[in-house]
């Protein structure tokens, strides 16, 4: 993969031009549900959701949650055939341009990340990324937002995936955690959320202080990713417009931009401190 760039548009459109997986998905909740013998009705009635959902589900007009999955593959004993498309599923509510973005995520075992106005998304709580995607501008449909938001989380699963283990480390600088995104209280859970995150042992978080006054992470935020076959590619995106990069000369550089970030935000104990005290101050 050499430079791929592409604009934003919604992962769907609530009209005929609906995500593949979300259709294959529903193809095959409906194949397993005629093979038991059951009907829409009886499908809902046995798995805890309304007729409308599953209608919507096999038709393709929304996506399975994980917990929609995890019942219909007990009660319709589909064997993991609908476990094996949630990621699919999951990554087809994204925005189109960052959805590759995702899928590179999947397979990395270091994601290191710098991020200059924002708490980055793998460390979002729900209502700090509504708030957030809410702000969007065009304004975007409620549905599209509830599936953005949807999408978001379960991206996070990645911090607690077992395969491949992967080890995190996240820069943000110190205005972040001062923009009131969501109001004082969301805020506040914000960033217990991250003091939170920062218990798990393969999570890393820094903070850049402001105090800093000049440094090269203000060229802009970035994402570093390795595989496991120790492939390194850069994610640089602003403005839902995304970049990946894979030149090896061009990413080693970037690789080394990060590590001098690092050495210039405060350490882990030191932005656990100031963490803390934003939350007590918000």
């Amino acid at each position: 993969m050499g430079r791929n760039t592409e604009r934003a548009r919604p992962a769907a459109d609530g009209g005929g031009n609906r995500p593949g997986a979300w259709s294959a998905y529903g193809r095959l909740v409906r194949l397993f549900r005629e093979r038991a013998g059951l009907t829409q009705q009886s499908l809902a009635d046995a798995i805890g959701y309304s007729i409308e959902q599953v209608a919507s589900v096999e038709q393709g007009r929304r996506p399975a949650k994980a917990a929609f999955t995890a019942a219909a593959e007990r009660v319709l004993k589909a064997e993991g055939a609908l476990s094996a498309l949630q990621d699919d599923v999951d990554r087809a509510q994204l925005p189109a341009f960052f959805q590759d973005v995702a899928a590179l995520e999947q397979d990395a075992v270091s994601r290191f990340s710098y991020d200059q106005l924002v708490i980055p998304g793998l460390l979002q709580t729900e209502d700090y990324a509504r708030a957030l995607i809410r702000a969007h501008f065009p304004p975007l449909d409620d549905e599209i937002i509830d599936q953005r938001v949807a999408a978001r989380l379960a991206r996070q699963s990645l911090l607690t995936r077992k395969a491949p283990c992967a080890v995190f480390a996240f820069i943000m600088e110190e205005a972040a955690l001062h923009r009131m995104v969501g109001g004082t209280q969301v805020m506040r859970a914000q960033l217990v959320h991250l003091l939170e995150c920062r218990r798990m042992r393969h999570v890393d978080i820094q903070v850049m202080p402001s105090s800093r006054a000049a440094h090269s992470g203000l060229n802009g935020p970035m994402v570093l990713l390795e595989t496991a076959e120790r492939r390194r590619f850069v994610v640089i995106e602003s403005q839902g417009v995304v970049s990946v990069r894979s030149d090896c000369h061009e990413v080693s550089e970037f690789w080394l931009q990060y590590g001098m970030l690092r050495s210039q935000a405060l350490n882990a104990e030191e932005s656990v401190d100031l963490i803390g005290r934003v939350a007590g101050e918000t």
